[in-house]
């Protein structure tokens, strides 16, 4: 019989490969038993774009020499690169007690506790997982108005964390991305996510100087308050 669900426990991993990242995360998803304790990795990569199960490769422009990796989480390609946070979350969600919809629901709510400390206001975009803010307007509290234009949903918006994830046997592994202060140049080489012109921004571009090591603590903490069993809406 499996013990309670406790909090997740945040490992702080730094600067790590990210092919030798995923590997550990589908060996720990492959051998995690009824018991096995949740954890948070948060990591930093060198340079990478990674492709969804969902990408296209007519979404990458031009890589360069940055290097392209298929994956098996959702979603399309992505960039990944120094000063930018990312945390998989590795989490049974049948002990937990949650669904994929509210799984992906919380994790997007972790990055927006995370920029209200920052004083920037995140946004959702329906159909859209992730995190967006108001170009214009990064730190007003205005609720995006209305229905988002049908042929420009992204019009005066920038991404500024990505989700793509992975559940097998009911655990999940890959995470979200939050970008804190990064060359933004790649994102210019492939389609955000599968969009063609939607703009990337991170926090230094917004104004909000903060290091990487107090960021990745900040968005551990919150990913662990929200994914655990005494988890408070």
């Amino acid at each position: 019989m499996s013990q309670p669900v406790g909090t997740p426990v945040v490992r702080m991993l730094g600067r790590s490969p990210y092919a030798q990242t995923e590997q550990a995360m589908r060996a720990h998803a492959d051998r995690r038993g009824p018991d096995t304790p949740d954890e948070i990795w948060m990591v930093e990569h060198e340079s990478v774009y990674t492709q969804g199960v969902a990408g296209k490769a007519d979404h990458v422009l031009l890589p360069g020499d940055i290097p392209v990796v298929a994956t098996n989480r959702g979603g399309q390609v992505t960039y990944h690169g120094p000063g930018q946070v990312v945390a998989y979350p590795l989490i049974d969600l049948q002990r937990l007690g949650i669904y994929v919809k509210e799984y992906v629901f919380r994790i997007e709510q972790a990055v927006l506790r995370v920029l209200q400390t920052h004083g920037v206001t995140g946004h959702r975009v329906a159909g859209a997982p992730g995190i967006y803010v108001k170009l214009d307007d990064p730190c007003g509290h205005a609720a995006l108005a209305g229905p988002r234009p049908p042929g420009d949903p992204f019009r005066g918006l920038g991404k500024i964390a990505a989700l793509g994830i992975k559940v097998s046997r009911h655990c999940t592994y890959h995470g979200v991305a939050l970008n804190v202060a990064m060359d933004l140049s790649p994102y210019e080489r492939i389609h955000p996510c599968g969009y063609a012109g939607l703009r990337s921004i991170d926090l230094a571009t917004l104004g909000v100087h903060a290091d990487w090591h107090t960021v990745a603590e900040q968005l551990g903490h919150s990913l662990a308050a929200q994914l655990s069993p005494r988890h408070m809406p």
